[in-house]
């Protein structure tokens, strides 16, 4: 059965979608293996929002500081570098991923139906991986630089490892992607007939409260201003959510 058609049986197509995903897993097996290989290059940007010489501590002229990282298991440091590679591997495959899969259900899809689809899935993976460069770029750095600094005594010194600094990295990489789906999710809701932009308008300060608690959460520190920054693009994206909002409920679907 050729993979564009959209007849066949059950088994066939799922004989099609094994394809899909064996080819996926190879790609992202192959960039994995290749970002293992790149293991100082790698960890050189995995590593650099722990100092001051960082792009975004430079253009906020911060002083000089850096936090160290230790490890303390036999096996960590090379575990985590599987980790790193294989989370790389799957990030720059993404694209590769998403055309197989479109490929996969676009034979059983009308053609407005296709148009949809490529505008949902590509706004959706790009604001994902705004949120994680927003992460990357301003959030992480300032909460590394607030907690990693940060000591309750001079007698107490601050030895971070390597694991705690990879699962922050990532979990909060995780949060921000997800929060910068609002727009999408705002967008889907209101051509459902689900949200208002009057809605959102109505409960604005309602939302600015609870994206300053979501903000106290992403940023677990008593730092006001780091808190603000991270509010800063919530806030942001809930106000382009009303315009999305408002200009896909004037807009007849297709």
């Amino acid at each position: 059965m050729s993979e564009n058609d959209a007849s066949g049986t059950f088994w066939e197509h799922l004989d099609v979608l094994r394809g899909v995903l064996l080819r996926s897993l190879a790609v992202v097996a192959l960039l994995a293996v290749v970002a293992f290989c790149f293991k100082e290059t790698l960890f050189a940007v995995v590593l650099a929002p722990r100092s001051s010489d960082f792009i975004t501590f430079r253009l906020l002229g911060t002083e000089p500081f850096a936090v160290s990282l230790m490890n303390t298991g036999l096996t960590e440091q090379f575990m985590i570098h599987m980790k790193v590679a294989a989370y790389a591997g799957l990030l720059f495959a993404s694209p590769y991923i998403i055309y197989e899969l479109f490929r996969f259900v676009s034979p059983a899809l009308y053609r407005v139906e296709r148009k949809r689809t490529v505008q949902v899935v590509g706004a959706s993976v790009t604001m994902f991986l705004l949120g994680t460069l927003v992460n990357y770029f301003l959030i992480f750095p300032l909460t590394v630089r607030f907690l990693g600094t940060y000591q309750v005594s001079a007698d107490v010194t601050n030895m971070l490892t390597l694991q705690s600094y990879m699962d922050t990295l990532i979990g909060m990489s995780l949060v921000m992607g997800v929060v910068f789906e609002l727009p999408v999710v705002s967008w889907m809701l209101s051509r459902f007939g689900i949200l208002d932009g009057k809605v959102m308008r109505q409960y604005r300060r309602h939302a600015v409260v609870a994206i300053l608690a979501v903000s106290a959460i992403i940023t677990p520190t008593a730092d006001a201003f780091t808190m603000l920054i991270v509010a800063l693009p919530i806030w942001l994206l809930y106000e382009v959510s009303i315009l999305i909002v408002r200009k896909g409920r004037a807009t007849p679907i297709e």
